[in-house]
C-alpha cells in the first residue's frame, strides 16, 4: 500500500511538471501592452512593471530587448523592435515555471511589465528582474 502511495505521489509530481513545462502560451493572449501608466515603478500582485520615460525609446527598446534576449532561460515569444512590443518567456531553473515579459513603447516612455502565468505571487523574482535589466540598460 505504501509503495501504491509513493508511485501515484511521484506520477502526480511528475504529471505538474510536465504540465508547467509544456503547458501552451498562446502569444495572442500574452502579446499585449497594459493599461498605461506614468513613470515610476508599479508592483502588482504577481507582477511588476517599470516605466522610464527617455529621450530615444526606440533605441533603448532594442538595447533592453538584447539584455532581455539574452537572459538565461528567456525566449521571444513575439513581436520585435520595429512593431514597438515585444513578449518575452522566462522559466524558472527548476520546474520551468514560466514568466512573462512585455516590454513596449508608449511616446517617449518604455515600458517593462513581467508577471507570473501560473500562482499568486512571484515572490518578487518578475521585481529582482526588471530592475536588474533596467540596470544593465543604464535606465
Amino acid at each position: 500500500m505504501i509503495r501504491i502511495g509513493l508511485i501515484a505521489l511521484v506520477l502526480l509530481v511528475a504529471g505538474l511538471a510536465a504540465w508547467v513545462r509544456l503547458a501552451p502560451l498562446p502569444a495572442d493572449r500574452w502579446h499585449k501592452m497594459a493599461a498605461t501608466k506614468t513613470e515610476g515603478d508599479w508592483p502588482a500582485t504577481g507582477g511588476f512593471e517599470a516605466v522610464r520615460q527617455i529621450p530615444d525609446p526606440q533605441a533603448r527598446l532594442a538595447e533592453l530587448g538584447r539584455i532581455v534576449a539574452a537572459s538565461p532561460r528567456t525566449v521571444l515569444l513575439e513581436g520585435s523592435v520595429e512593431e514597438g512590443l515585444m513578449t518575452f518567456v522566462t522559466r524558472s531553473a527548476v520546474w520551468g515555471f514560466p514568466d512573462i515579459t512585455n516590454l513596449w513603447i508608449e511616446g517617449d516612455r518604455v515600458h517593462i511589465r513581467g508577471h507570473l502565468v501560473f500562482g499568486r505571487s512571484d515572490l518578487g523574482v518578475n521585481r529582482d528582474r526588471i530592475l536588474g535589466w533596467l540596470g544593465r540598460a543604464g535606465l
